[in-house]
């Protein structure tokens, strides 16, 4: 049974250099298309966008893959875009176990000939020292009398 994902896309920020497009997904659904468009359909309705902060109106318009949702602020207008994508892979999710069949033969082991995966090699490591010159431990921690 495929596994859909609700995803919702919104400006953040304010002004002209300020906003950005931003994407999220806001469930699953395991079923058919047609059933995640419902259940999306529901999550639109209800949806508070980040802008604007104050709505005066809102209006859902329904397209092929999703909805619309246009809301009037006091200077303008913001939109948000929903959408349902089948989930082809999570790289997050656990990989499901199988038991080897008959018809499969056993996975050889790795030769120096066979290619093998890449390895990441060590981190970048701790950043550089920076001295400033500042202590560690500031001169006056641990004393008495201080105010």
């Amino acid at each position: 049974m495929p596994r859909w994902g609700l995803v919702v896309e919104q400006n953040l920020g304010y002004g002209r250099q300020g906003r950005m497009w931003s994407v999220g997904v806001i469930g699953h659904v395991e079923g058919s298309r047609e059933e995640a468009l419902a259940a999306l359909r529901v999550r639109a309705e209800r949806f508070e966008p980040v802008h604007p902060s104050n709505p005066k109106g809102r209006a859902l318009y329904r397209e092929a893959d999703g909805f619309l949702l246009v809301v009037e602020g006091v200077w303008q207008p913001w939109h948000c875009r929903f959408t349902v994508a089948e989930q082809l892979y999570d790289s997050a999710a656990p990989e499901p176990v199988r038991a080897p069949s008959a018809a499969e033969p056993e996975p050889a082991e790795p030769t120096d000939a066979t290619p093998r995966a890449h390895e990441p090699g060590p981190g970048p490591g701790p950043p550089p020292a920076w001295d400033a010159g500042v202590p560690e431990v500031p001169s006056w921690l641990g004393r008495d009398g201080l105010p």
